[in-house]
């Protein structure tokens, strides 16, 4: 499989756990790739455990990571 559709099958199931309503909870960094664990407080399920091998897959997770962070940011900037 060429790098391009391993990253684009890592995409798929990044964003396929963040359309379900999964947070990212916890990602341990290694030589050979991320685990990415994944979870979602309601409905009430088990943490779900990703493993990223492309760079391009965690810099994508990574950017979501962000993204919620900054707007979550704002949130709170608007409340005071």
């Amino acid at each position: 499989m060429s790098a391009f559709a391993e990253f684009g099958r890592e995409r798929q199931e990044i964003d396929n756990l963040i359309g379900q309503g999964y947070t990212i909870a916890g990602i341990y960094e290694d030589l050979d790739g991320a685990r990415v664990t994944f979870i979602r407080s309601a409905p009430a399920g088990g943490p779900v455990e990703l493993r990223l091998l492309t760079a391009d897959a965690r810099k994508h997770m990574t950017t979501l990571l962000l993204g919620g962070s900054r707007q979550a940011a704002a949130a709170q900037e608007t409340l005071i």
